[in-house]
């Protein structure tokens, strides 16, 4: 593996840091994110405490008191150099699972408190938002914010919108809009997201073997349900 795509590293605090590949929503950026990401799990670093993949960088959290006393070199210098000496080497490519999932949705009225909204802004039909969102196939670029939530892309422009300017309530389930992207709720909180269905699928259970229903680099499809097939799912 080779990143070949410039990329800077600074640090976060003073026991993490940043390989950011810069600000940009793109597949293949994201894919050497992750490919760095399962690199990095396979080296194995005994204080390498957490990575965190992103849309287009990855967070290293590291234990200082871990690691080897080194005079002349701090604890960012040296897990820095462990990325540069993965991202050089030629390694042999990591393939990533993707997977393709099917996502049910139920885009009526009450499950959907802004896709009237969209609709009036965008100038089209509530039904046509509901085919443009159910057309494409979205990658999920990375999980964060609450335990589960999928940050999906890319929305056609036709749905494109800004997230709301004050955050409101948001059920488990939801599913959103903000700017290209796309992304389901797992929990109850404050969301500014516009809020065009919901989904009988749980994306967190603490309980479950893996607890978190999507994994970076899969593939969502969604398809439209009704009320009645939302109850019973």
């Amino acid at each position: 593996m080779n990143l070949y795509h410039p990329y800077t590293i600074f640090p976060l605090g003073d026991s993490a840091l940043i390989i950011d590949f810069g600000n940009t929503i793109d597949p293949t950026i994201n894919t050497k994110v992750l490919q760095l990401f399962h690199q990095l799990q396979r080296v194995s670093v005994s204080y390498i405490t957490d990575l965190v993949p992103a849309y287009s960088s990855l967070a290293i959290y590291y234990d200082i008191l871990a690691m080897p006393y080194l005079k002349e070199k701090t604890a960012f210098e040296m897990v820095a150099e462990i990325v540069e000496r993965i991202s050089s080497a030629n390694h042999d490519i990591i393939k990533i699972e993707s997977r393709l999932m099917e996502v049910p949705v139920c885009y009526s009225k009450q499950f959907a408190p802004d896709i009237q909204y969209i609709a009036q802004q965008k100038k089209i039909s509530v039904e046509e938002i509901i085919f443009l969102h159910t057309s494409k196939t979205y990658r999920v670029y990375m999980i964060g914010f609450l335990p589960g939530f999928s940050y999906m892309g890319e929305v056609d422009d036709k749905i494109a919108i800004p997230r709301k300017a004050q955050p409101q309530n948001v059920m488990p389930g939801a599913v959103g809009i903000a700017g290209t992207q796309t992304g389901i709720y797992p929990l109850e909180s404050p969301g500014g997201w516009q809020i065009i269905g919901r989904t009988p699928l749980k994306l967190f259970e603490k309980n479950r073997p893996q607890p978190v229903l999507f994994d970076p680099g899969d593939r969502i499809k969604f398809f439209s349900i009704t009320e009645d097939e939302f109850t019973n799912y």
